[in-house]
């Protein structure tokens, strides 16, 4: 067997210079490098992927028929209420109310999916502040002379709903935001309320008795349109 030296300086048996990578002392270590690389270009490749695809939804007008000939991904067509702005119930009608229409979004940490907002419609919301005060812990005729004292004192200047909200309230969650309820839409809320909010006016101040209990309910704000529902596409990766 013959000795040859390549352009390294090694001297290799039987091995022409012309072929160093196979030289015994790079060989482990050129598969590791190469093996790095190759992976390094297929996590950029995906991620490129993925970017394209969304890049695509983005401005295409037909994504459903990108989604479905070209991508040949399942798909879901979503149609989301939005029921409050002040608490979202998860990720869909959060993306139905902040998202941008016709945005891509994703993928997500626990989900592997794209969601591009296709359209979204108006809604009428409401905006109230609650003291629910719990007709378990008090009669209903002490719960009734309580509101009122409570009502007389606020209209009178010398405390605020927020403040009795947060002395008063047996809504614990509300009461720590002043009884503010945020803003919500017809139907979420007690049928009893419900009834009274076309009547009202901002400012207004009013009892409301549910199975919960009895309500003092102030209207914070006139009712607006905004973002009440979204088509979303939902694409499964």
């Amino acid at each position: 067997m013959t000795e040859k030296t390549n352009q390294f300086g090694y001297s290799v048996p039987g091995v022409s210079m012309w072929f160093p990578i196979f030289a015994p002392q790079f060989f482990t270590v050129r598969k590791l490098v190469l093996f790095f690389v190759l992976c390094g270009f297929a996590f950029t490749a995906k991620s490129q992927t993925i970017a394209q695809m969304k890049a695509v939804l983005d401005t295409t007008s037909n994504p459903i028929g990108f989604v479905k000939y070209v991508l040949k991904k399942k798909y879901y067509i979503d149609t989301v209420t939005v029921v409050s702005t002040a608490q979202f119930l998860g990720k869909a009608d959060s993306l139905a109310y902040h998202g941008k229409t016709g945005k891509t979004y994703g993928p997500f940490k626990k989900e592997k999916i794209l969601v591009k907002v296709l359209t979204k419609a108006p809604n009428t919301f409401y905006h109230v502040n609650h003291i629910l005060i719990d007709t378990a812990v008090f009669d209903s005729a002490f719960a009734e002379s309580l509101a009122d004292t409570i009502m007389a004192k606020i209209k009178a200047g010398t405390t605020t709903f927020a403040a009795q909200a947060g002395v008063y309230s047996a809504d614990h969650v509300s009461a720590a935001k002043g009884g503010d309820l945020g803003w919500f839409i017809k139907g979420v809320m007690l049928p009893q309320l419900d009834k009274e909010l076309n009547k009202r006016k901002k400012g207004e101040m009013f009892k409301v008795w549910s199975e919960s209990g009895l309500h003092i309910v102030r209207i914070a704000d006139n009712p607006k349109e905004d973002t009440g529902f979204a088509l979303l596409l939902r694409v499964i990766l």
